[in-house]
């Protein structure tokens, strides 16, 4: 394997170096914001109100803890009001999972299924 720095190339001489086009095409791509979006699909558990509109499309790049402050709007409550939340009523996510990772390993019928409650439903 041989050294850059040996065959003559200087750090400050490797800095000015124009990249290549296969590195461009990576700025812009990672430069831009996945807009897929996903079907979330809101369901109360317990004594926690029924929403009207329980479909939403959610864009798929988000965190997770978007969704739970989303959630908390639709609803009308604070930030210090007690919400949990669970997928498909089995466990809850870490705020910072994304909702494109969760999607896929957690559909059911092309929705994510988020089920909402004021009180701890599961442990």
């Amino acid at each position: 394997m041989s050294n850059p720095l040996s065959e003559g190339h200087t750090p400050s001489a490797m800095a000015t170096e124009p990249p290549n086009t296969a590195q461009l095409e990576a700025l812009q791509h990672y430069g831009k914001r996945d807009t897929a979006k996903v079907v979330v699909r809101f369901k109360a558990v317990g004594n926690a109100p029924i929403m009207k509109q329980n479909f939403y499309k959610i864009t798929a790049s988000n965190r997770f803890q978007a969704v739970i402050q989303f959630l908390r709007k639709e609803l009308g409550w604070q930030p210090t009001d007690p919400l949990f939340t669970y997928i498909n009523l089995a466990f809850s996510p870490a705020p910072d999972d994304t909702v494109a990772n969760l999607f896929k390993c957690f559909a059911t019928d092309g929705h994510l299924i988020v089920n909402y409650s004021t009180t701890a439903a599961w442990g």
